[in-house]
């Protein structure tokens, strides 16, 4: 790819609308990439996920990353640095995910890394972050509880996920699993957690405060969690003010 940042304001245009776009992002004043997802739903997102850590100065690492704009969000936030990785979407031969973070990124001239890898491959080999943000992920994964053990051995502070919910009524903790294309005709879409199988998950993984709530657009269709392990809320916590629910501790 060309250097996009050099790009007239008609050739990034151009450029923008030869790809598949999920995040709604402004690349330039007036230029926007049309994504599925609103620029108002992102905002409401971004405001929503940060509210719960000190992102300034943390290591960061986007599970998952898209077209990047959650990775570009901790970047202009502060954070010291930031990893976006993916291989599904940026493999994709109609979504071509790289291409598209790798064009945002020479425009915005953001310094982030990427790296293609899977999330099913991650170990710890690829370090410890202070914030991993799993978000949109986990109920797009056949083995999700696998997964998630993977990012606990990448975490070294807070994981913050952000996922489809269902069994909202149950107290018990459960996931319901979608056979098929039989959840938003996506056959990449696998279970629906509820909060409390989230909560006695994070549990056993070794987090010890987790944090919830609703999505800002979705509602509790969709859940945010912060899981902070022992040691970590002091130094990276967030103030937790309403609509945040203490899980662990309740106030």
């Amino acid at each position: 790819m060309s250097d996009a940042a050099s790009f007239s304001d008609d050739e990034l245009r151009a450029r923008i609308a030869s790809y598949t776009w999920f995040h709604s992002m402004t690349l330039r004043p007036g230029i926007v990439t049309p994504g599925k997802k609103t620029v108002e739903t992102l905002a409401a997102e971004e405001d929503a996920l940060f509210s719960a850590v000190r992102i300034k100065g943390a290591s960061v690492v986007d599970v998952g990353a898209w077209n990047g704009y959650f990775s570009f969000a901790a970047k202009r936030r502060g954070a010291a640095s930031v990893l976006a990785t993916d291989h599904f979407i940026w493999k994709h031969p109609d979504y071509r995910g790289r291409e598209t973070i790798e064009l945002a990124r020479q425009v915005l001239g953001a310094d982030i890394s990427l790296l293609d890898v899977d999330p099913t491959a991650m170990t710890a080999k690829l370090g410890r972050f202070d914030v991993v943000m799993f978000l949109g992920v986990f109920y797009h994964l056949f083995d999700p509880i696998d997964v998630m053990k993977r990012m606990r051995a990448i975490t070294s502070g807070v994981l913050l996920i952000e996922t489809h919910q269902d069994a909202l009524e149950q107290p018990r903790p459960m996931m319901v699993f979608y056979p098929g294309s039989t959840l938003e005709r996506d056959p990449t879409n696998w279970w629906g957690p509820n909060p409390p199988l989230m909560l006695y998950l994070l549990l056993e993984l070794g987090f010890e405060r987790i944090e919830y709530r609703n999505h800002p657009v979705m509602g509790p269709s969709r859940g945010i969690y912060a899981a902070f392990l022992p040691g970590a809320y002091e130094r990276l916590g967030g103030p937790f003010d309403a609509p945040w629910i203490g899980m662990t501790h309740p106030r």
